[in-house]
């Protein structure tokens, strides 16, 4: 039996995972993979296309840099998905060659290379570019240094970058004190600012997603709506995978209702966005909880090109 190529023991940087894709390409020719873009430091930001089905969903993670375990969930869903489907198997229950050719999964594992690899040990201490993270940092003492960083190497919080109420957050941060680049929470000098940001919209733009999750960390929580928007569907698939995951169904939290991803994608397309908070505790979660994390989601990951 074929060893994974996926670790869930390590601290996920950007190198592994172009390393781990490389070997899954090479391993299952059925994968197809590309870059959506690049980070401000020059990093890829892959993609995994996994079937050839008409039906497109997305699946987005470490959008937030201390969030990184849930670009370890997304692999490990792509490497379980290609065994499934070589061996004829199932997955959640489910056929994989039936998903595979009704469905065409899109996952953007790590939309924040270079945040990830600053609180994952990635780049050297007290180097160039380390330094000029913890520049930012020195502004907002209280905030854990690299540990509690979630944002880009520009300091802007990628998932308050969207056109979706974009002003609104713009005033709810501000008055929170995050009025300059800073490790969470800048909301950015505008909507789509950041090379991120700006290729995870302009990639759903050229597709045709029926439904987005986007991988968060942490809460055990799945956001479903966007201000007064009820994309057909959309609650009663989330009930779905609340009751796959264990996970509470819930509105976003007026401090956080606005300019993310999944909003915007509500928003523009009217159709089933969830934000997915996984696990519990502070970020950045211990790698001890990855099984029970993946455990959970594996339901939504599957239903979410099911239903």
């Amino acid at each position: 039996m074929n060893e994974n190529i996926v670790p869930t023991n390590v601290y996920y940087t950007s190198n592994i995972l172009r390393s781990n894709i490389e070997h899954l390409r090479n391993r299952y020719n059925f994968l197809r993979t590309g870059n959506i873009g690049y980070s401000v430091l020059g990093r890829n930001i892959p993609y995994i296309q996994i079937g050839t089905g008409t039906k497109e969903v997305m699946y987005s993670g470490a959008i937030h840099a201390n969030e990184w375990i849930t670009a370890v969930v997304l692999m490990k869903f792509v490497e379980d998905f290609a065994k499934a489907y070589e061996n004829n198997g199932f997955i959640y229950g489910y056929s994989a060659r039936e998903i595979f050719n009704n469905t065409t999964i899109y996952i953007v594992p790590m939309v924040n290379p270079d945040g990830v690899d600053l609180v994952t040990g990635n780049i050297t201490p007290n180097s160039g570019i380390y330094n000029q993270f913890r520049d930012i940092s020195l502004n907002f003492p209280t905030i854990p240094f690299p540990s509690g960083w979630k944002a880009n190497f520009n300091g802007v919080d990628l998932n308050l970058q969207f056109p979706a109420g974009w002003e609104n957050a713009r005033k709810i941060k501000f008055a929170q004190g995050y009025t300059r680049p800073a490790p969470r929470d800048f909301v950015g000098f505008g909507p789509l600012t950041e090379p991120e940001s700006l290729a995870l919209y302009n990639f759903t733009l050229i597709h045709n997603f029926r439904l987005i999750l986007a991988y968060h960390t942490q809460g055990e929580v799945i956001y479903w709506k966007y201000a007064d928007y009820l994309p057909p569907y959309s609650e009663e698939i989330g009930e779905r995978f609340a009751e796959a995951s264990g996970y509470t169904l819930d509105i976003t939290p007026p401090e956080s209702a606005f300019a993310g991803y999944k909003d915007w994608f509500i928003q523009e397309y009217n159709r089933p966005g969830y934000t997915i908070e996984a696990g519990i505790g502070e970020n950045p979660l211990s790698l001890s909880q990855f099984e029970q994390i993946y455990q959970d989601n594996i339901g939504i990951l599957v239903l979410g090109a099911v239903l």
